[in-house]
């Protein structure tokens, strides 16, 4: 099913006769696999509203994201967020959508200084499990009346309902970009450089850390943004901060510097190498002690340390050996029998658990939306 409007999305859902396999644009195959009639919300395609001077855009869910940011970039924003896109490391092909980002509350290196996708999204339309249209939020930042379900349908990956139309704020694009890199230090003086640069007034807007470039060993990066002048005044000023860590160099050149942060959101280190991948979310300062856990053999840090990338072996899980972890452990890339056999997302403790069946029997009550996926 492809519904082209609201009301035939709330049709669609009102007259199934069982699960539905809610799709945007299929890149992102995350959760145990769900068996259904597929739903795409493709055909909801179009942005409805742009006001560039208040920094508003109104989109239907199954835009592409391409589509959302070229209208931006003609204007000279950008989504905050940085939302990643999986294909390359899952392997996929079709068109990210608006609507796919936001169910799975999709953010970018960006995340640790701009705030999540979900800090964005202003208001929401979406159909529930019985087939009624609820809309929530509005299309300005003042607006805060009754209960905030679009927080909720952030990272509900279609369990509650289906999106039909997003309000994002969005923000001016940034004039220039560097990276200062920090060469060959061990994870724990990444983690400490990482923090002393997020901590430092220099407005460091992403923070990452990969222990094993081929052929170039181990290497820190620290994104600045902003104005021409600033930006350069700012690493030279973060180079004195960092001076002790040993090794430094800056890229300069804003267009590599945005390779490297693309590679980044999108984990190209991982693409064609064999095994599962796990997202696992520490505090930073514990994340080199949980890092040795996972028996991986390739890792790579975003957030400052708060973000855990992880290659390892296939079919195992990786939170039997971590020992009840302040964090939680997310499948991200694996086999459908891996996905299968194991809970793709940190399983909730019980009273987690008991607010999320509630809300799933209130918006979904007949169990037909994306049934069994982030169990």
């Amino acid at each position: 099913m492809s519904p082209r409007t609201e009301a035939e999305l709330a049709e669609a859902i009102a007259s199934a006769k069982g699960t539905l396999c809610i799709r945007g644009g299929g890149t992102r195959p995350i959760g145990k696999p769900v068996i259904g009639e597929v739903l795409s919300t493709q055909g909801l395609s179009g942005i409805d509203l742009y006001e560039p001077g208040a920094l508003t855009i109104v989109v239907k869910a199954g835009t592409p994201l391409a589509e959302v940011e070229a209208a931006l970039a003609k204007e000279n924003q950008r989504l905050p967020f940085e939302p990643m896109d999986h294909r390359s490391l899952l392997g996929t092909k079709g068109e990210p959508t608006i609507g796919g980002v936001a169910a799975a509350n999709v953010s970018g290196p960006r995340r640790i200084q701009a705030g999540a996708c979900r800090d964005y999204m202003l208001g929401v339309r979406f159909v529930d499990g019985t087939g009624t249209v609820v809309k929530n939020g509005g299309r300005v930042m003042k607006n805060v009346t009754g209960y905030d379900l679009v927080k909720l349908m952030a990272g509900s990956y279609g369990t509650l309902g289906v999106l039909s139309e997003i309000s994002l704020k969005v923000l001016p694009q940034t004039d220039s970009q560097a990276t200062v890199m920090l060469h060959n230090l061990s994870d724990h003086d990444a983690v400490k450089a990482m923090s002393a640069a997020l901590g430092s007034p220099f407005e460091v807007s992403a923070a990452a850390h990969t222990p094993d470039i081929p052929g170039g060993g181990a290497v820190t990066m620290l994104r600045l943004e902003g104005f021409a002048n600033s930006v350069s005044y700012r690493a030279d000023q973060l180079k004195d901060v960092l001076a002790s860590f040993g090794e430094i160099s800056v890229e300069a050149d804003q267009d590599k510097s945005a390779m490297i942060w693309k590679a980044s959101r999108d984990v190209m280190g991982f693409q064609k190498a064999d095994g599962d991948v796990w997202r696992i979310s520490a505090k930073p300062t514990d994340a080199p002690d949980v890092a040795t856990k996972l028996n991986a053999s390739k890792l790579f840090y975003d957030w400052g340390g708060g973000l855990i990338w992880a290659l390892v072996p296939r079919g195992n899980d990786v939170r039997a050996g971590l020992n009840g972890f302040e964090g939680h452990a997310t499948l991200i890339r694996a086999s459908e029998e891996t996905r299968n056999k194991m809970a793709v997302f940190q399983p909730e403790p019980a009273p987690v658990a008991a607010i999320s069946k509630g809300l799933r029997d209130r918006f979904d009550p007949h169990g037909i939306l994306n049934t069994g996926l982030m169990e």
